[in-house]
Formats: C-alpha cells, structure tokens, sequence
C-alpha cells in the first residue's frame, strides 16, 4: 500500500468513527425531575440548604446539578414551576378520588403548602424574574380553581357564579398563617369559615 493508500484509508476510518453519544434526552430528564423532587422535600426542611447538599441528597454530582440549575435562583424557580404546575395537572385526580367540595379544599392546602415554600426561599423570590415566572403561574392556577368550582357548583355544592379569582384571593389567608401547629390550626379553622361562606 502506497503512502497515498494508507492516508486515503485512515481518512475514511476517521469518517465512519462514530462521533460521541450525547447524552441520552430520556436520562437529562430523569436527572431534572429527581433534583426538582428532592429539592422540595431539602427546601420545605431548610431553607437555606445548599444546592451541594441537594446534589448529594438527589444521588447526582454536582456539574449534574449545575447543568440544569447554574444558580440557586433558577432551581428555586423552576422548583416553583414545575410544583405549581404539577398541582394544576392533578385537577382531575383529585376531583376523582373526592367530593368536589372536598376536592377544592385539600387541593387549595396543596397550594397552600407550595406557597409556604415559596415563601422561605429569602430573597431569590423578590427578581423580575421571580416575578415573571410567578405571574406566568397565576393563569393556570386560576383555571384549575375554575375547575373545582364547577365542579362544586354542578354537584350543588357551592353558590352559583362563583369567580375563580375571588376565590384564590380569599385563600390567600393559607399561606400567611404562622408556623407550626398553632398557624395549622388557625388554618383548618378559616378554612372551615371560608367554605362555609362558598356553600349554597
């Protein structure tokens, strides 16, 4: 073989080398939603836990982490999000499981329980960004408040004409009682009074 021969043929070989397997989409996405997961539990518990201890408690290293969430206000905000619009897909769920009166009170102290996360995040929830990302959120809450009432309303259980958005504003009583069980008591007991006013 001629020195032409052998620089043709090793050419070709590098040509038809496979490239390197990016990282399978299926696995990046797996990887996301088991941070977002352990994130909420780490952030309910603390929070100011670090985004390292997120990365060790969610089994990952940490560039794992930094890849999606290059900062604790993106994980922070994407955890919002992704909770948020977890609890309005479960609309439908929790409609079959219970009453839908009952349905609309357990999924509003659902809410409320995202919220009060919200809430202990400190300062990385006071950006413009924050605020996009929360303003971006209040259309299909209030949808999914919509939903409920219908359903409240068909089944006879609540006033005719009831306005989603009233509704979610008269809620927001959950997510400003104090903490621990005196502020869960206080909100079992509002609550009781705010339902009862929604009756027909």
């Amino acid at each position: 073989m001629t020195t032409g021969d052998k620089v043709s043929a090793l050419k070709t070989k590098n040509s038809e080398s496979p490239k390197p397997r990016a990282p399978r989409r299926s696995d990046a996405l797996r990887n996301r939603e088991l941070i977002l997961a352990v994130a909420h539990r780490a952030f309910s518990d603390d929070p100011d836990v670090s985004l390292n201890s997120i990365a060790k408690l969610a089994g990952v290293g940490p560039g794992t982490l930094y890849r999606h969430f290059p900062t604790r206000e993106a994980l922070i905000l994407a955890l919002y999000q992704h909770d948020v619009q977890a609890l309005v897909d479960s609309v439908p769920d929790v409609l079959a499981e219970r009453e839908p009166l009952d349905a609309l009170r357990v999924w509003f102290v659902r809410l409320a329980d995202y919220v009060r996360v919200k809430h202990g995040l400190g300062e990385a929830l006071h950006t413009a960004a924050a605020q996009d990302v929360i303003n971006q959120t209040y259309t299909p809450v209030t949808r999914a408040v919509g939903q409920l009432l219908d359903a409240a309303e068909k089944a006879g259980q609540v006033r005719p004409g009831l306005d989603p958005s009233d509704v979610l504003l008269l809620m927001g009583f959950l997510w400003r009682v104090g903490p621990g069980p005196s502020g869960e008591i206080q909100a079992e007991r509002t609550l009781d009074i705010v339902i009862h006013g929604l009756r027909s």
